[in-house]
Order: structure tokens, then C-alpha cells, then sequence
């Protein structure tokens, strides 16, 4: 593991794949940690010609928790992802997020866009509001019911978080519960932090509705998101894709929150190298 500074925030980060790869910055979500990007992920988007880097956002994993600092909004955490992109000497890198890692990227390609080569901007949406998100309240209403039925010490988070995937995910594809409880313990015992968790979703609702800036997005971009999405209703991916100019939407039926099930990584990597390719066109 490596880290860079930020100001007073130091960021977490990793790099894995040869040096002669296509430069991809992975951003996760919200309560997640670089961690979360399955093993087997990283190894296909390797082998499809990437080198990657991931890290964990300030308030998650080993980076700065940042309850000593001042309020941050996603602007702050688009700087950090810059700075990963210095510390790996990367001019320009293609910048792959998820729910809030989307929202990351987004901002990324406003605010910094001669480093953003390419955005893919998945399971996310443009602004942190239940209008544009349109989440489905039952859904809600039995995540604050786990939440708040279940303990903290580490096993009973690892079940919690066993819970909320089986929530967020679809019923259509089966759910890796031994996957998600193992990643979900070795991410408490790196760092268990509920108050970064709700630091990093006030930094979305203050940064506001993005829609009108991401007009000035001109990363070629793919908006990816699924049909049976809870938390960010289709809706969102839509969003976002008519927000940024020449966007490409793709859907995925049955689909929850998040990065789509193992079967549909094929399809999602070819997406992703036809994206790459548009960028190294002349």
C-alpha cells in the first residue's frame, strides 16, 4: 500500500498491472473500501490491457478520517483522486466509479478535465436528491431496519453487511455471501467508521445538483447502470447520461446496485475497451 498527501488528508492508494497498461483510476463507493474491487475484477481488467489504481477515499479504509477536519463536499475528494493521479505520475488516466466513485469522476472531469481520459460512471447519478435518485422508499425503510437491528462489533457487521447487499442486489443473480463477508471483515478490521460513512454522504447532498456543469464534460463517457437498481433508480443513470454530452447509456436487466454480477463482467470490459479506443483515435 502506498499514500499520498492531500493537504491535511493522506489517501490510501494501490497500483497493480504492468506500467506499459492503459492508466484506470477506480473510485468507490460510499462505506466501501478499495478493497471492495473483487480480486477477480482487477485481474480481468489487467488482463484486458489496464493498469490500475485503487484507494480508499478520505473516511474509509487506511486513508485520513477525517473527523478533525473541517466539512468537506466531492469537489475535496475529486482533489484526492488528482493526487493520486500525481502520485502515480499519470497525466491523464481513464476514471471508472461507482455510486459515489460516479459522482467522484463526474466532478473530476468538471473540475480537472485535462486529466480525465475517459469517465465511466456507474450505479451513480448527477446530484444526491431523491427526485433525480428515486429510490424505492421499502427499500430504504428495511436498510434503516438492519441497520438498526444489528450490533458492532465485527461479526455482527459482517451480517449487516450480508443483509444490505441481499437489498441492494437482485434477486435475478445469485449473491457471493462468503465473498461479502469476508471482504466485510477485513475491512472492519482495517477501519470501521460510521460517522466518515455519513461525513461522506453530507459531501454529496452539499455539493449539490451537478446537472447543469456536467454539460461542459468532454471526456468520452458510458453511463452503466441497473435496471433493478434500488438505492439510484435507472432514472439517475439517465440522468447523468443526458446531462454529459455524447454520454453512452448501457442498462443491465435485473441488476441491483453496484458492480454487476461475474457473468456480465465480459460485456461491461468490452464497453470499457471500446471506450479506451475512442481516446486513442487521432
Amino acid at each position: 500500500m502506498l499514500t499520498v498527501r492531500n493537504g491535511d488528508v493522506e489517501i490510501a492508494y494501490e497500483t497493480i498491472g504492468p506500467a506499459t497498461g492503459m492508466p484506470l483510476l477506480l473510485a468507490c463507493g460510499n462505506a466501501t473500501q478499495m478493497i471492495h474491487w473483487p480480486e477477480r475484477f482487477l485481474a480481468a481488467l489487467i488482463e484486458r490491457g489496464f493498469q490500475v489504481a485503487r484507494f480508499d477515499n478520505r473516511d474509509s479504509g487506511r486513508s485520513t478520517h477525517c473527523a478533525h477536519l473541517p466539512p468537506y463536499d466531492l469537489r475535496d475528494m475529486a482533489s484526492d483522486a488528482v493526487a493520486v493521479l500525481d502520485a502515480q505520475g499519470w497525466d491523464r488516466a481513464h476514471v471508472f466509479g461507482i455510486s459515489l466513485g460516479g459522482m467522484i469522476g463526474q466532478v473530476m472531469a468538471v473540475q480537472h478535465p485535462n486529466r480525465v481520459r475517459s469517465l465511466t460512471s456507474m450505479a451513480s447519478a448527477p446530484a444526491w436528491s431523491l427526485l433525480v435518485s428515486r429510490p424505492r422508499v421499502r427499500t430504504l425503510m428495511k436498510i434503516i431496519g438492519v441497520v438498526r437491528r444489528t450490533g458492532e462489533d465485527r461479526e455482527s457487521v459482517a451480517e449487516r453487511s450480508v443483509q444490505l447487499f441481499r437489498l441492494m442486489s437482485s434477486a435475478t443473480y445469485p449473491l457471493d455471501e462468503q465473498w461479502v463477508r469476508e471482504v466485510s471483515r477485513r475491512a472492519y478490521d482495517i477501519a470501521y467508521d460510521p460517522a466518515g460513512e455519513q461525513r461522506q454522504q453530507k459531501a454529496c447532498k452539499v455539493t449539490g445538483d451537478r446537472r447543469g456543469e456536467l454539460t461542459r464534460v468532454r471526456a468520452p463517457t458510458l453511463v452503466v447502470h441497473g435496471e433493478d437498481d434500488p438505492l439510484q433508480s435507472v432514472h439517475a443513470g439517465r440522468a447523468t447520461a443526458r446531462a454529459i454530452p455524447g454520454a453512452r447509456l448501457i442498462t443491465f436487466p435485473g441488476v441491483g446496485h453496484g458492480l454487476p454480477p461475474a457473468e456480465l463482467w465480459p460485456r461491461l470490459l468490452d464497453e470499457l475497451c471500446t471506450l479506451a479506443a475512442q481516446t486513442a483515435r487521432p
